[in-house]
């Protein structure tokens, strides 16, 4: 007896969940593609197989045919223009969809993590001591400032900019947007966050 089973959601239907932003012929401007790339390296940080998790949520998520395999998701990523071996090629608002669906889908599995790290800096901030206080925040921390060493071009400007301490507020920011996304529509609010003041 033949069973009648509901399809799979197309790919098609994950991203036109997403409103396309009017941008200049389609593709993502310079902070967008930074600010993804950011947020995806925070959640390596966080998570020590994030790397491959990325590739695991991609498939899981039926993003294969965007993001196909590890040298596509590094193409992608490299679009970011701090990148050591940044690309010119555009990222496009459709490959900018799967990696913000990809990394919203691996923050809702951290969002404990998230929510003690957070919780845990604020009780350092009252009581005025640095986060080498708390173990995990610190771990998180360092492994931060290392993956955006290793993966920045340090000779640009903007790159030299960032001591241990502004690499630390950035990784706490990227915290708190991490959490942002994990919340009712969390995903389409982060998507709509990306392009502010970027769409006339």
């Amino acid at each position: 007896m033949q069973v009648n089973r509901p399809p799979a959601q197309s790919t098609s239907m994950i991203l036109d969940a997403f409103l396309n932003p009017d941008v200049p012929d389609g593709v993502c401007p310079r902070r967008t593609r930074m600010q993804i790339d950011l947020i995806l390296l925070a959640i390596e940080a966080l998570d020590l197989g994030g790397s491959e998790a990325l590739l695991v949520a991609a498939k899981d998520l039926e993003l294969q045919s965007i993001i196909k395999n590890r040298v596509t998701l590094w193409r992608l990523r490299a679009t970011n223009p701090w990148r050591r071996n940044s690309q010119r090629r555009p990222l496009t608002l459709e490959e900018a969809k799967a990696l913000v669906i990809i990394a919203c889908h691996l923050a809702r599995r951290l969002t404990v993590v998230v929510r003690q790290l957070l919780l845990a800096y604020d009780q350092l901030l009252e009581k005025q001591l640095s986060p080498d206080h708390h173990l995990r925040l610190s771990r998180y921390l360092e492994r931060f400032r290392a993956h955006f060493r290793s993966r920045m071009n340090p000779k640009r400007t903007a790159v030299m900019a960032y001591n241990d301490e502004r690499l630390n507020e950035l990784a706490l920011n990227l915290l708190g947007q991490l959490l942002f996304c994990t919340g009712t529509s969390g995903t389409q609010r982060l998507w709509s966050s990306l392009f502010d003041g970027e769409v006339a």
